[in-house]
């Protein structure tokens, strides 16, 4: 176990002997990447990260974690109450077990690349309890996370149910929709036909960057609301208009090419696949029965958020999930979001929605 303390943020590695995937794969010392911030003597809250998110949900005064709005010294996730978990999920690209890594066993320090086996939420939350264990955590005050994260939240509810006392999904419902992975399967075919992809086996001199970048430019639009969008850039000119095909005529174009562009800085295109793909996959009631049946198993305090304008987990299913849930006896509350962020409005406006979250793990 690798341990470094910055401040009063704690982040390391836990590595786990051997790990069974939902497919029957075994992986072998299978590593997870966390970060640790808050007072010990409180009681453990997890917190799940999104699709491009990390284990840096508090991160530092130099180095602000994602969610740091949220979870501080007096926050709505106080730190002066709570201890704050957060992993990097297997598949990741920040630490944890993914296709960056190298292959267990291997001496040459060969990355998975597209070798590793696909990876499921439930082996992302399966991991995460195994690595509590190491890290001497018997028992979780709550599980909080949004999107690809709020995903992770209900597998937590369904697969450990007494490890667990209440959850607060935001921005996520019992699966993802078909429309969800429409937007996936094009994001999936611009890194895929990118000419540098190389069924994965690409270099940092050979790097599939204007694919992926085309994935990120896709997936901003999904995340933010037609309100945002128009409101923010009211068709503002950036250049002129009509002299090639090329040509950043508008700031919106400007602002997704940016985003792309970045976004290449920072993420491997292989990890982006894999995750994508769970996504796909996710839907908590296949291979357990009716969705009724497998709720049951969580009659706890479940808290559900959902977000205006989210095109991805709308209001109307979140807070049909909520009903169905409530009608096999657990105690759940629904609340949904104005905004215009749609579904980035878990990761932003923290005065609207940050006491729903205080009150649920308090």
């Amino acid at each position: 176990m690798v341990i470094t303390h910055i401040g009063n943020t704690v982040t390391g590695k836990v590595t786990l002997p051997t790990v069974t995937l939902e497919s029957g794969i075994q992986l072998k010392n299978v590593t997870l990447a966390y970060e640790k911030a808050g007072t010990k003597l409180g009681d453990p809250i997890l917190i799940c990260h999104a699709l491009t998110g990390n284990q840096h949900a508090v991160g530092t005064e130099k180095e602000p974690g994602w969610w740091r709005g949220l979870i501080h010294h007096g926050g709505h996730i106080d730190l002066n109450k709570h201890q704050v978990i957060t992993f990097n999920v297997l598949g990741g690209c920040n630490g944890s077990t993914g296709p960056t890594s190298p292959v267990s066993g291997e001496e040459s320090g060969t990355p998975y690349r597209t070798d590793l086996p696909f990876i499921s939420v439930r082996d992302m939350v399966n991991t995460q309890r195994l690595a509590l264990e190491l890290l001497g955590i018997k028992h979780l005050r709550a599980v909080v996370g949004g999107s690809l994260g709020g995903m992770q939240v209900l597998e937590w509810a369904i697969l450990y149910p007494d490890f667990i006392d209440r959850i607060v999904v935001m921005a996520a419902t019992s699966e993802l929709s078909d429309y969800g992975m429409a937007y996936n399967a094009i994001a999936r075919k611009a890194i895929v036909e990118d000419k540098n992809w190389n069924m994965g086996y690409y270099s940092e001199t050979q790097f599939p960057s204007s694919g992926l970048a085309i994935a990120r430019m896709i997936g901003m639009i999904t995340y933010r609301s037609d309100r945002l969008f128009n409101q923010r850039f009211h068709r503002e000119e950036k250049d002129p208009w009509g002299g090639f095909h090329k040509e950043v005529a508008y700031q919106v174009e400007s602002y997704l090419l940016y985003q792309g562009e970045k976004f290449t800085k920072r993420f491997d295109p292989n990890s982006y696949l894999y995750l994508l793909k769970a996504m796909d996959h996710h839907d908590i009631a296949k291979g357990r029965g009716s969705l009724k049946d497998v709720l049951s198993r969580f009659k706890k305090k479940v808290e559900l958020v959902a977000f205006e304008g989210d095109l991805l987990y709308p209001s109307d299913e979140v807070k049909r999930l909520g009903q169905l849930w409530r009608e096999v006896g657990a105690d759940v509350s629904f609340n949904e979001v104005e905004t215009v962020f749609g579904h980035d409005g878990f990761l932003t406006e923290y005065e609207k929605w940050g006491n729903i979250v205080k009150a649920a793990v308090d």
